[in-house]
């Protein structure tokens, strides 16, 4: 069992990218399908911890679970590139 320890990561990844782009694409409209919603929750998460980082986002912290707070900055993110590359793309 301890050999599959090192995906835990991965799968936790992925399965936040899947979630934060799911709820970025129902918010904003669009389908693009599971690829799609992860691909730009991955990348929502590294804009939303970016700005994070920076100091341009400041969410208050959902004591009762982490993961929430990860979901809703990956969504932040992954709203912003929806939204940059719709800008981009006309």
């Amino acid at each position: 069992m301890d050999q599959y320890a090192a995906y835990a990561p991965w799968i936790m990844m992925v399965l936040n990218g899947f979630v934060a782009g799911f709820i970025a694409s129902l918010l904003l409209g669009g389908r693009g399908g599971i690829i799609r919603d992860v691909f730009v929750g991955i990348l929502g998460s590294f804009v939303g911890g970016a700005l994070v980082q920076a100091g341009w986002l400041n969410l208050p912290y959902f004591t009762d679970s982490p993961w929430l707070h990860l979901i809703a900055i990956s969504t932040i993110g992954a709203l912003l590139i929806i939204v940059l590359a719709r800008i981009i793309g006309r």
